[in-house]
C-alpha cells in the first residue's frame, strides 16, 4: 500500500472515531441534534477513503471515484446543517440539495479530463471549498465571542481556502493522468496529509463548543433548585458578591412560609412541592431586574433587591404578602391559601452582608412572633464603635452571607 493509501485508512478511522465522539456528546448535550448532524458528517464522509481505495483495486474506477466525491461533499453539506443547529440559524436545505447535485453532475462531466490540469482540479475541488465555506460564514454570522467559536470560524475558513489551494497544487505537484494513477502520485500523499490534519482540526474545534456548553449547562444546573426553578444557595452566593459590588442602596428580604410542616401533613409531599413551586414562581415573576432569588432552606427564600432603599424594600414584602395571602395554589383545593412571613432589611454601608442576613433573619423570627403573614423591618445595621478616635474596622465580609 502507498503513502497515501495508508493515509486514507488513516484518515478513515480518525473520522470515524470522531463520528462517535459526537454521538457520546449528543447524549448530554442539548445541541444534541447539531451533534447528531457531526457524526453524521463525519460517518458519511469517512466514506470517501474507502471509495477512493476501491478506485485504485477494484475497476471500474469511475464509479468509485464518483461516490468518493459524492460522500465527501455530502459529509460537508451535513456539516452545515450541524453548524445551523448548534448556533439556531436557519439552514436553506434546498440550495444544499441543489448545490450537491450539480456539484455530482459537474465531476461526472469532468471525469475524462486529466486531472493534472487546472480544467479538472479547479470544478472538482470548488464544491468543497463552497461548502466549508458556507459552515465558516454560518460560524461567524452567528456573532460569539468565544475563543473556542471564533477558532471554529478560523478552522472552516482555512478549510475552504486550501481546498482551492489544492486545485493549482494538483496542477503543480502532478495528481495522475486518471482517476486509478491519483493514489500513487506525490499529490495524493499531500492532499491526504492534509485532510488528516484539518480533519481533526476542525473535529477538535466542534467538540470544544459542544463540551463547553454542556459544562456551563451543568454549571448552570448545579447553581439551581429544581423544585422551585430558583437560585440555590451556591447560586446565590457565587452571585452576591458581584451584585454588592454595585452602587447601593441595596436590600435583603428574607420569606419563610407560614405553617408549612401542616401542609405536608394534610396534603402530602406532592401538595408542598405545589406549595413551593407556586412560591418561587411568584417570586420570580415579581423580583425587578438585576434581583438575585434564591432558595435557602426548605421553606425559606432570600431575595436581594440591588438599588433598592429600606422603605421599597418594605413596599416589595408587603405586595409579596398580599399576594400570596390571597393567591390560589395549583394543585390543591381551591380554598387552601398558604401565607408568608417577610423580614426586611436595608444592607448597611460597608456593612458585612452575614451580619445584614442576620438582622433580616431576626425581623423574620419577629414576623412569626407577631403571628405570621406580616412584613418586619430589621434594626439598623450597629455602627462601628469608636477606638481611639477611630472608627473600628468592620469584620471582613462573608461569601455565603447566612447566619
Amino acid at each position: 500500500m502507498s503513502g497515501a493509501g495508508f493515509l486514507l485508512a488513516v484518515n478513515f478511522l480518525i473520522a470515524q472515531c470522531f463520528c462517535l465522539f459526537f454521538l457520546a456528546v449528543s447524549a448530554r448535550s442539548r445541541n444534541r441534534v447539531a451533534a447528531r448532524w457531526f457524526a453524521a458528517a463525519y460517518a458519511v464522509a469517512s466514506l470517501s477513503a474507502l471509495f477512493e481505495l476501491l478506485v485504485a483495486f477494484l475497476p471500474p474506477p469511475k464509479p468509485w471515484a464518483i461516490l468518493a466525491f459524492a460522500s465527501m461533499l455530502a459529509g460537508m453539506l451535513m456539516l452545515r446543517l450541524g453548524i445551523g443547529h448548534l448556533y439556531g440559524l436557519k439552514t436553506n436545505r434546498a440550495l444544499l440539495v441543489v448545490l450537491f447535485a450539480v456539484s455530482v453532475a459537474l465531476d461526472y462531466a469532468i471525469y475524462d479530463l486529466p486531472r493534472g490540469t487546472l480544467a479538472h482540479a479547479l470544478p472538482y475541488q470548488a464544491p468543497f471549498a463552497v461548502a466549508l465555506g458556507m459552515s465558516a460564514a454560518a460560524a461567524w454570522r452567528a456573532g460569539r465571542t468565544a475563543v473556542v467559536d471564533r477558532a471554529l470560524t478560523a478552522v472552516l475558513a482555512i478549510a475552504s481556502v486550501h481546498f482551492l489551494l489544492k486545485a493549482f497544487a494538483a496542477v503543480a505537484a502532478g495528481a495522475g493522468s486518471d482517476a486509478k494513477d491519483y493514489i500513487a502520485s506525490q499529490f495524493a500523499l499531500f492532499s491526504q496529509s492534509m485532510t488528516a490534519v484539518l480533519i481533526v482540526a476542525a473535529g477538535l474545534m466542534l467538540l470544544c463548543v459542544l463540551v463547553l456548553e454542556i459544562v456551563a449547562e451543568e454549571k448552570v444546573n448545579a447553581e439551581l433548585d429544581a423544585l422551585s426553578g430558583l437560585l440555590n444557595r451556591r447560586g446565590f452566593d457565587n452571585r452576591i458578591v458581584a451584585a454588592l459590588a454595585a452602587p447601593g442602596p441595596h436590600s435583603l428580604v428574607l420569606c419563610d412560609l407560614d405553617r408549612f410542616k401542616s401542609v405536608n401533613d394534610t396534603y402530602g409531599h406532592q401538595g408542598g412541592d405545589c406549595v413551593i413551586r407556586a412560591f418561587g414562581e411568584m417570586l420570580r415573576e415579581a423580583a425587578p431586574p438585576g434581583a438575585l432569588v434564591a432558595r435557602v432552606g426548605g421553606e425559606e427564600f432570600v431575595l436581594f433587591l440591588p438599588k433598592t432603599g429600606r422603605e421599597a424594600a418594605l413596599l416589595f414584602a408587603q405586595a409579596l404578602r398580599a399576594s400570596r395571602a390571597v393567591a390560589p395554589i395549583p394543585g390543591l383545593p381551591a380554598g387552601v391559601r398558604v401565607t408568608a412571613s417577610f423580614g426586611v432589611a436595608e444592607i448597611g454601608r460597608d456593612e458585612p452582608l452575614r451580619l445584614a442576613m442576620r438582622r433580616a433573619d431576626d425581623a423574620l423570627y419577629a414576623a412569626k412572633a407577631a403571628g405570621r403573614d406580616c412584613v418586619r423591618e430589621a434594626e439598623p445595621p450597629m455602627r462601628p464603635r469608636q477606638t481611639g478616635g477611630r472608627q473600628g474596622k468592620s469584620p471582613p465580609a462573608d461569601p455565603t452571607g447566612f447566619p
